[in-house]
């Protein structure tokens, strides 16, 4: 049985679903294979305009899979591969975490957060790699990293950008649990609504970047990564080149056309099923 669920509509919005609900979603070895394989697919289809995240059950993601993690699991681990002479885990691919994280970034394409559940731990940072999350107003939140001995190490690089220092430091220091709200509040994510209202706030955030070009999006997310790890000069000497080429593309040329003509461009889909 997959942990991972997909299911694709006729406008090219793929949603990726975290299905095990027993393991409260948590990044176990199988279940990052399985996640990477799948946006792996996403990300080299042309037709895929947009992905959402989501999960199934009461938990978005609860970090680290603590089985498979620290000393005793390692130990564990050594111990049957020598034991049987192959790697242990049954064949999974071994994904780090970090490389899951690292591709929502390089990805061209925008990535989209339903969460609808709990989100603590390494949750936080899958999360926070969202281009824009939407939580229940009813989830809860937390770095609770320290309080089984460990820090939020890995989504630090991913948390801190988007966080004022002193409430970084408190919310990683004590590793309470907080509300949506005080996570929107935070950065962390764009938005917490009543549950009843969710898939209208994730609906009207898709639409909205099926709207967009397919090349002037992978852009805008370069520049929103991009420019703030930059300093000014280089930042304007990059960025006008970039417009250079956005100007003078074949999109640009489309969407222009399409303004000035009162019709809609050629990537906007004229139907299709609901995500």
């Amino acid at each position: 049985m997959s942990l991972v669920e997909t299911a694709r509509d006729g406008r090219g919005v793929v949603t990726v679903t975290l299905a095990d609900e027993a393991n409260r979603n948590a990044l176990s070895r199988r279940l990052l294979a399985e996640l990477s394989a799948v946006l792996d697919g996403a990300d080299a289809d042309p037709a895929v305009r947009v992905v959402v995240l989501t999960n199934a059950g009461r938990v978005f993601c609860a970090g680290a899979d603590l089985r498979e993690t620290g000393a005793r699991a390692a130990r564990e681990r050594s111990e049957q591969e020598r034991e049987t002479g192959a790697p242990a885990g049954d064949n999974v691919v071994v994904v780090r975490a970090g490389e899951l994280f690292g591709r929502f970034r390089r990805s061209p394409k925008p990535y989209v957060g339903r969460i609808a559940g709990h989100c603590v731990a390494g949750g936080m940072g899958l999360a926070a790699a969202m281009d824009i999350s939407i939580a229940r107003d009813d989830a809860r939140f937390g770095f609770t990293e320290v309080r089984v001995g460990v820090a939020p190490s890995m989504i630090s690089v991913l948390c801190l950008p988007k966080m004022r220092r002193s409430e970084a430091a408190a919310a990683f220091l004590r590793g309470n649990r907080f509300s949506a709200a005080e996570a929107a509040r935070l950065g962390l994510i764009n938005a917490a609504v009543p549950p009843e209202s969710l898939d209208d706030e994730v609906e009207a955030v898709v639409t909205d970047l099926l709207a967009g070009g397919p090349s002037a999006l992978a852009a805008a997310k370069q520049l929103v990564h991009r420019v703030p790890e930059t300093s000014f000069d280089d930042a304007l000497d990059w960025a006008e080149r970039l417009s250079a080429e956005l100007f003078a593309g074949d999109e640009a040329a489309e969407g222009m056309d399409a303004f000035l003509n009162k019709r809609t461009p050629g990537w906007v889909p004229e139907n299709g099923d609901s995500p």
